[in-house]
């Protein structure tokens, strides 16, 4: 009754235009002046009064209150507890402090109430509060299950508490009701979210047991719960995998007359040794007139994995296979990706050909690109071109004598390509890779560097402009498409660079007022063999945005590419896939009503591409984090050497040869007070000046490696001396100043103290779980 009362209230005034009504006025409007109806109106308006959507103005009136202007974004949570909302791409990213986060989880959309605008001359951004939780991301949860004692599970009505995986959640606990599945103790287990954070309990969830998983303690469960934890599937659907089924072993070269035939050319795969899904084959020749032909034959995956079939439908909802330490989770069930999708040598294959001649300055001039039918000529390995390129192994030379001449000529196209595209101001930034060895176990054994020789770079150079050319030729037809894109980088990103490479000492030039790659492969190169050479890529790797899928052509920034795309690994990425099926589907139907098709389903695609690389990429990134962490969990006590690859306000990172990233808190820099300089991502000690950069060579002692957790803490050894920076005495004034202030806030607080936490007649002064009618505390 008083909820339809209250209904009627807010709208009849919100139809009014007068913005303020006596009681009397409200009882009128909405018939309700006899006295018993008056009196429930009366109650009705008070309750509104004290819950906040009415408001009593000076002559006590009753108003609606102002609406404030409500932000809607993603929250994003950061583990010490504060976050950032993503409100647009091209906006800065909102500040939540850790008070007013209103009980948000991360990924989860949310309305905030903007505290303080950015202030672009202080370079401080804008802060935030989250009002309302519009959309929570989080439905379930996976972590290890401890299961609580029968006289707890009758007490509580719960079986236990889960401990969640993802570390952004690491301070959550997930209380389990005792109803369906109960597990056993130390279970992995995949947990429904019925109860989120709230008043009273803002570190605390509940849920149902949806799926135990396994046991923390079986063979490969660590990388598992990760890859669950992110929600990537593990199995393939029956009906998927009833399609892969269907598809027979072999193809019979007769039955597609329509394809052009290329079994007789000389054409190879280059892949690594492990490799099982072999997806683009080469060739090369050079002409009478001096250009080169490249034939970039790619597995013709789209004819298998047809559109809306579950094949298909699964395909899209992966995204793109998963390539872990020890195992990979494909996009499409291996039957196809390491069988008939795979080009395997001696055997017929289904393929997407994109065949180029390209002239001595790296520029195609001709392309064609068509369905046809290969048959590889060989299974070649990097190392194998390697060695030939490098005139090392007779035997392989030996063994491969017929191939050797179109190698010779592969690196020769390679080298003016690369050539090309240095020309043309592509940035390239040589990473190091590492991958991780371990026992049948899965246990860490070894971290070898990846090593790029001329075979892996040749490979490279001709995918490169395969997909190039496909990317051109389809936006040249004003056709719709699918983009690998990689925008510019934001102007406030690369002023922060530019503020710091000025700081080192480094001038970048800009070209007409805009930078361009070219000016940013200047600087990369201007700085390759100097000491701060690592510092530089570092912060302009930094500066860089993402790439990803679009269906508009933005071009591809650090390629310096006006276009590009993802033609050559269908088996792997589903946009890959997608050009293929867009290649068949204008050849046969260039109509406007199927380009209106693909115009509506295109941006979906795109982003879910996007969205599904990302996650990945964070799931390789932390099963990689967890395997360096065991490795050096039996290395505790151990020194080594390293460089600081990255400063920030609570320390250094410290890297060592094999990759493995650790990090000196800067609370173990017992030396000296250290200030963190932004500008020049250093640390500098206040009494002595002593300073920390990216790109110092320093000995490191290991004190801590936890799987668990991935975290690995170093303690300094020593540094290698370097130009100390002078710290701005008005800034160390401040900052003395602030200290001293949160120095005497804790003293107050000390002395003030605590009522300490009342505990059970037992002694445990454990919280109880909540819900289930147990009372607040």
């Amino acid at each position: 009754m008083k909820e339809t009362i209250k209904t009627k209230i807010i709208q009849f005034m919100e139809e009014s235009r007068k913005k303020s009504f006596s009681m009397e006025e409200i009882a009128e409007a909405l018939q309700l002046q006899k006295s018993e109806d008056f009196k429930n109106l009366v109650q009705t308006v008070a309750a509104m009064e004290r819950e906040g959507s009415i408001l009593f103005n000076k002559k006590g009136k009753v108003k609606l209150p102002m609406q404030r202007v409500l932000v809607e974004g993603t929250f994003r949570a950061n583990e010490r507890g504060f976050g950032f909302v993503s409100i647009d791409e091209e906006e800065e990213d909102i500040y939540i402090p850790k008070e007013s986060t209103g009980y948000a989880m991360d990924g989860d959309t949310v309305a905030i109430d903007i505290l303080q605008a950015a202030d672009p001359f202080s370079d401080k951004g804008a802060e935030g509060k989250v009002v309302e939780i519009r959309k929570r991301a989080v439905t379930q949860v996976v972590g290890e299950f401890t299961l609580f004692d029968e006289a707890e599970i009758q007490e509580t009505d719960l079986y236990g508490v889960v401990q969640p995986k993802d570390k952004k959640m690491n301070d959550l606990k997930v209380f389990i009701g005792a109803e369906g599945v109960r597990p056993v103790d130390g279970s992995i287990v995949i947990v429904e979210i019925t109860h989120y954070p709230e008043k009273g309990y803002s570190k605390s969830l509940e849920g149902l047991v949806k799926k135990v998983v396994g046991h923390k303690n079986d063979p490969g469960m660590d990388i598992l719960s990760i890859v669950v934890a992110n929600g990537i599937p593990t199995k393939f659907e029956e009906a998927t995998l009833a399609e892969a089924d269907a598809v027979p072993d072999a193809i019979d070269p007769a039955q597609f007359p329509e394809r052009r035939d290329l079994r007789e050319q000389l054409i190879v795969t280059i892949d690594g040794a492990d490799a099982k899904d072999l997806d683009d084959a080469v060739t090369v020749r050079k002409l009478a007139n001096g250009n080169f032909f490249l034939g970039v034959h790619i597995a013709d995956v789209s004819y298998y994995v047809t559109e809306n079939s579950a094949l298909d439908k699964e395909a899209f909802e992966r995204g793109t296979s998963v390539y872990l330490t020890d195992r990979v989770i494909p996009m499409i069930p291996q039957r196809l990706s390491n069988g008939i999708c795979s080009l395997n040598p001696h055997v017929p294959r289904l393929t997407m050909s994109c065949e180029m001649e390209i002239d001595s300055s790296g520029k195609v001039i001709k392309h064609e690109i068509f369905q046809s039918i290969i048959q590889t000529t060989e299974r070649m390995t990097y190392q194998a071109v390697n060695e030939i390129l490098e005139d090392q192994e007779p035997e392989t030379m030996a063994r491969y004598a017929s191939l050797v001449p179109m190698f010779k000529e592969m690196a020769e196209l390679h080298q003016i390509l690369e050539a090309m595209r240095v020309r043309r101001g592509a940035v390239s930034f040589e990473d190091r890779e590492a991958k991780v060895l371990v026992d049948e176990a899965g246990h860490p054994q070894d971290i070898l560097l990846r090593e790029r020789g001329v075979g892996e770079r040749l490979i490279e150079s001709f995918m490169l402009a395969a997909n190039e050319t496909v990317a051109e030729h389809f936006n040249k037809r004003r056709l719709p498409f699918i983009y690998r894109i990689h925008e510019e980088p934001k102007e406030e990103k690369m002023r922060r660079f530019f503020d710091f490479a000025s700081a080192l000492g480094i001038v970048v030039k800009q070209t007409k007022g805009s930078i361009t790659p070219k000016d940013l492969q200047k600087v990369v190169e201007d700085v390759a063999d100097k000491p701060e050479a690592m510092v530089v890529n570092t912060m302009l790797l930094r500066s860089m945005q993402q790439a990803k899928y679009s269906e508009d052509n933005y071009g591809h920034y650090g390629l310096a590419a006006d276009y590009y795309t993802h033609f050559t690994s269908p088996i792997r990425r589903y946009p890959d896939l997608i050009v293929h099926r867009l290649i068949r589907s204008y050849s046969t139907d260039p109509s406007e009503s199927n380009q209106e098709k693909w115009e509506q389903n295109l941006p979906d695609i795109a982003l879910h591409s996007s969205q599904m690389e990302r996650r990945a990429v964070e799931a390789e990134r932390e099963v990689d984090a967890l395997k360096k962490a065991e490795f050096m969990a039996d290395k505790v006590g151990e020194e080594f050497d390293g460089i600081i690859s990255s400063v920030v306000k609570f320390g250094l990172f410290v890297e060592l040869p094999n990759t493995i990233e650790g990090l000196i808190h800067i609370t173990a820099l017992k030396q000296d007070y250290f200030h963190y300089l932004e500008n020049h991502l250093a640390l500098v000690g206040e009494r002595t000046g002593q300073t920390f950069k990216i790109g110092q060579k320093v000995r490191i002692k290991v004190i801590k490696a936890d799987p668990e957790t991935r975290e690995i803490d170093f303690e300094l050894i020593e540094a290698e001396e370097v130009v100390r920076i002078q710290q701005p005495k008005n800034k160390q004034n401040k900052e003395n100043k602030q200290r001293r202030q949160t120095s005497d806030r804790q003293k107050k607080e000390n002395l003030r103290g605590k009522s300490p936490r009342k505990k059970k007649k037992n002694g445990n002064s454990k919280k109880k779980p909540f819900y289930k009618g147990i009372k607040k505390k």
